[in-house]
């Protein structure tokens, strides 16, 4: 719920639209019914980047106006700059035409442009050299797999603060449209032109760990997720969990009204606030060493030094609103769950 008293209806369907379009990107190549190459994500990448700008900045400017103009909830406005308008954006939940814009272009098209991106390298990369990049390979199919359960797990992630607290201006829809595809994807498509040349232990080895923190990230998740819907009654680790219930305070139809969350002390969210950053840091360093940075340097870490620096400022950020939310009984379960990231560290 917002502080304006809305609360964003989903429907719960992103594993549908997953294997939907993994469906119909493999069967409208040449696998099956040969409308294009499989490997056609990497062909058309520069003019398709190229699209996706442009639109992206004429439709953020469309945002801004429409946040100004005509809202689809009260939770809009300006910051009174409107240079930081176009970039923060006017509107926290836009629709278009019935359409949820967030949920479209930050999930349903950054994702699925990601998860679709490396398969479609990696078999490009096969028809070019007459061989199996095992790097390039097992990269994208531990991406394709977190993808798969970022998708299983979507409605989490329409409570992130990507969603609750981000508006829809340059930085989250730009972003997504033409920022996510370009370096997101980077240590996968530059493998096509320079392939790693692991072998296929080493490949494996990577990959594995990979997949270690993609599936203890998701059990974190879920964890979180068990608990808040069984309201606290189930348990955690075996045991019944600790938490924290904060209350905040909304506005609905003009009044306050003082609600409540239940934060979880225990399991994961026990050990630090926000543990589950170290798996999905564990995943997107897999991805990038599978790109050889031994032997094609530092810019296929582009993407996991980029992702180390957004998590630990998101971590501060999140702080910041909890803190700003719950007041005294966020400082409660921060002293319940000392560290942020790192245990004994951070």
């Amino acid at each position: 719920m917002t502080g304006t008293g809305h609360v964003p209806v989903y429907v719960e369907n992103g594993m549908h639209h997953c294997i939907l379009f993994s469906t119909i990107f493999i069967g409208g190549s040449n696998f099956v019914f040969g409308y294009y190459d499989f490997g056609i994500i990497y062909d058309v990448f520069v003019p398709l980047v190229g699209v996706l700008n442009v639109f992206g900045l004429v439709f953020c400017l469309f945002l801004t106006v429409k946040g100004l103009t005509f809202p689809s909830t009260k939770d809009s406005g300006s910051t009174g700059s409107l240079l930081l308008d176009y970039y923060w954006g006017t509107e926290l939940y836009p629709k278009v035409l019935g359409m949820d814009v967030k949920r479209f272009v930050n999930c349903r098209f950054s994702m699925t442009f990601w998860m679709l991106s490396g398969l479609s390298y990696a078999y490009r990369s096969y028809t070019l050299h007459g061989a199996v990049d095992y790097g390039l390979l097992l990269s994208a199919v531990s991406q394709y797999i977190y993808l798969c359960k970022f998708f299983a797990w979507e409605i989490g992630y329409m409570r992130s603060i990507d969603i609750i607290v981000d508006r829809a201006g340059f930085y989250e829809e730009w972003g997504c449209l033409v920022f996510v595809p370009s370096l997101y994807t980077l240590h996968t498509r530059l493998l096509v032109r320079s392939p790693s040349e692991l072998s296929f232990a080493t490949a494996v080895a990577i990959f594995l760990i990979g997949i270690a923190g993609v599936l203890i990230n998701f059990w974190a998740d879920k964890q979180r997720e068990w608990f808040r819907e069984s309201e606290g009654k189930c348990k955690i680790w075996g045991t019944a969990p600790d938490f924290v219930r904060a209350t905040y305070t909304v506005v609905e139809e003009g009044k306050k009204t003082t609600k409540s969350s239940l934060l979880l002390a225990s399991g994961f969210w026990g050990v630090a606030r926000h543990f589950h950053y170290v798996f999905e840091l564990t995943a997107a360093w897999s991805w990038c060493l599978l790109a050889n940075p031994l032997k094609n340097g530092l810019l296929p870490l582009s993407y996991c030094i980029f992702l180390t620096i957004l998590l630990v400022h998101r971590a501060k950020r999140d702080e910041e609103k909890c803190l700003l939310k719950y007041g005294e009984d966020y400082k409660k379960y921060s002293e319940l769950v000392p560290y942020l990231i790192i245990p004994g560290i951070y």
